[in-house]
């Protein structure tokens, strides 16, 4: 559905619309229905500073970025007309491996095939009719360009998205297909984002950070609300880390309605970018990256996103690539879903046995995405 849900329900406590349509899933699976902007915001790529305004007056001071309960029902009112309620599946054969009582949340199903769409949606919704004239920006090769150009379509918003030139093509053609401008630059990350910070002086774009951003946040939270409005007795959180924007998000969403979940993040042990900064104390760079799935591979987290990890989130844990593969494998095999490789991190934590709680326990596993690059799988073999 593109345009706004037509049932609302509200179980958890707040409006939250009802899919209009079911999914037709395999027999294994059961699914089950049942900001404010920154007042002073600072430069992109800048720290915001002591005393900036996050979201309803909460300010940024000595403990970091905190949003409450009311900042994600905010944000859920922006994100819910244009994204789909994705389904609650749970199957069998991952219960019994891991002995836990498991749900996964199958955002590979949202529109742009990944959770990425909401956070842009919150942060456009949050621009002023000057800013939106204007246009935005973002510098990525994966699952937020989609993201930003699929929201910026749906409020009439001119985007901009810069790629290194070796993306591949299937990533250009589906940025360019939700109406936005992809520009070539550089060879990695790093360049083409230093290419969208100077389109921002030129043009006067506003630039959409892909996880370090309070209003993103925000609107990756909404996932969590979802979550915990779907299956309220989750007591486990199993969510994988890149830049640790979902996390973020996600983790204060969970707790503003339950403190009592405990959050679990997965990082792949060639790219621990996340684990070694909340263990550091501050935001460290990776000297060395050795990891090969692209929501994963981040060689620096966020400021915002590793002081909110270090307050909110109960664990981290880390396994190599072939394990992440092995459990993509398994859910295509098992589960009958085509997940791409950082939303097959946490359940390869399961099934590796990483994560430690009681037989039992109600927990969930966030798919985050589908977007596999096929032409980068031909001809490899990972066993």
């Amino acid at each position: 559905m593109d345009g706004p849900n037509a049932n609302v329900g509200s179980r958890g406590g707040i409006p939250i619309p009802l899919a209009g349509q079911w999914l037709n899933t395999p027999e294994s699976f059961h699914a089950s229905y049942a900001l404010q902007r920154c007042r002073h915001p600072p430069r992109p790529g800048e720290d915001m500073k002591e005393g900036d305004t996050a979201a309803n007056g909460h300010a940024l001071n000595g403990t970091g970025l905190t949003l409450a309960r009311a900042d994600f029902e905010a944000a859920y009112r922006n994100v819910a007309p244009y994204i789909h309620r994705t389904p609650m599946l749970t199957n069998r054969s991952l219960c019994e491996a891991s002995g836990f009582d498991v749900r996964l949340k199958a955002e590979l199903f949202q529109r742009g095939g990944s959770y990425k769409l909401r956070g842009p949606l919150n942060k456009i919704a949050r621009l002023s009719e000057e800013e939106r004239a204007r246009g935005v920006i973002c510098s990525s090769a994966g699952n937020h360009s989609q993201g930003v150009a699929l929201a910026a379509r749906q409020y009439g918003v001119r985007a901009v998205v810069v790629m290194a030139e070796n993306a591949t093509r299937s990533k250009i053609a589906a940025t360019e297909g939700y109406g936005a401008r992809v520009v070539l630059h550089g060879n990695i990350w790093d360049e083409a984002n230093e290419k969208a910070l100077e389109l921002v002086e030129s043009e006067g774009l506003t630039y959409i950070h892909p996880f370090d951003d309070p209003e993103l946040i925000a609107g990756q939270g909404t996932l969590g609300l979802e979550i915990m409005d779907q299956f309220p007795e989750t007591e486990l959180l199993i969510v994988p880390i890149g830049g640790g924007g979902l996390i973020s998000g996600v983790s204060m969403a969970a707790k503003s309605v339950n403190p009592g979940v405990r959050i679990v993040g997965v990082e792949s042990s060639g790219a621990p970018g996340m684990k070694r900064s909340v263990e550091a104390g501050t935001s460290v760079v990776l000297d060395d990256v050795d990891c090969m799935i692209d929501g994963l591979r981040v060689q620096k987290v966020g400021n915002h996103t590793r002081s909110v990890v270090s307050r909110f989130v109960d664990e981290l844990v880390t396994l190599p690539d072939a394990q992440i593969f092995d459990a993509m494998l398994w859910l295509m095999t098992r589960a009958k879903v085509v997940v791409e490789g950082a939303a097959a991190a946490p359940v390869g934590a399961l099934l590796q046995g990483l994560v430690d709680a009681p037989a039992g326990t109600r927990t969930v596993c966030v798919l985050s995405g589908g977007n596999l690059d096929v032409e980068g799988m031909r001809g490899r073999s990972w066993n």
